[in-house]
């Protein structure tokens, strides 16, 4: 351990910037979610808003993943130099590469989509129905397919003119700061309730900067506050009682 670090101080390590808007959300879902009631109650947190990372639907697409490894590799070891006692990584797609990433370092990397199916599984149970809204690259790699298996759950893969539609918000709207019409997202979230879903993953970081419709929040599984949950647990914290 370094010199001038507490043994009960356990800091998290963020790669962000992927994007940099769902990054700050996670920053203040943090904050306003530990339980605390002065400055040193809350969670020392090192957050690398690395935007210029490669994108990783482009990489899983083109199956050039080197260009992003090489790149997250500097930022994993400069976590790992700053002592952190877990990473945390907010944004889904890049979990495609959680096992090489986790190779690069001992520092514990939290697997958001691993626990995001544990949380469904835990409150639905087998052969539960789940739609999912996320990046094509999301969908592609298979990541959040396999885990569903693992836990003989039902994933419902999005047909290609939703999934386009879904693109075009994640990429054309939330990335491109333009506004998002809720009822297009209530629309896409009952077409899969109405296709025999019990909920539906939110498996893409931008979605969770979108203020969702009452109607539509009790039906959807949001990644990232599932990620935020397991932050903070995880630095030795509490989670806010709402």
């Amino acid at each position: 351990m370094k010199l001038g670090v507490n043994m009960e101080d356990r800091s998290l390590g963020v790669i962000g910037g992927m994007g940099p808007k769902a990054t700050s959300v996670f920053f203040e879902k943090i904050v306003e979610n530990t339980e605390a009631h002065k400055d040193q109650d809350h969670i020392n947190m090192i957050i690398l808003n690395h935007a210029t990372l490669p994108d990783r639907t482009t990489a899983i697409l083109t199956n050039n993943d080197h260009d992003f490894l090489n790149v997250v590799e500097h930022d994993i070891k400069l976590l790992e130099g700053a002592n952190v006692s877990h990473i945390a990584i907010p944004c889904n797609t890049s979990h495609y590469f959680y096992d090489r990433m986790q190779a690069m370092t001992s520092v514990p990397i939290i697997h958001m989509v691993d626990e995001t199916m544990k949380k469904i599984y835990e409150k639905y149970g087998e052969h539960t129905k789940i739609g999912i809204m996320a990046t094509s690259g999301t969908i592609s790699s298979g990541i959040y397919k396999k885990t569903c298996d693992k836990y003989n759950m039902e994933l419902q893969i999005p047909n290609q003119l939703l999934q386009d539609q879904i693109m075009d918000i994640i990429y054309n709207k939330v990335k491109s700061d333009l506004k998002v019409e809720i009822k297009e997202i209530d629309e896409i979230v009952f077409d899969f309730i109405n296709n025999g879903c019990s909920c539906v993953i939110l498996a893409c970081t931008e979605l969770s900067c979108i203020k969702l419709s009452e109607d539509v929040q009790k039906y959807c599984i949001d990644a990232m506050d599932v990620l935020v949950e397991k932050s903070i647990e995880l630095s030795g914290k509490k989670r806010k009682q709402s």
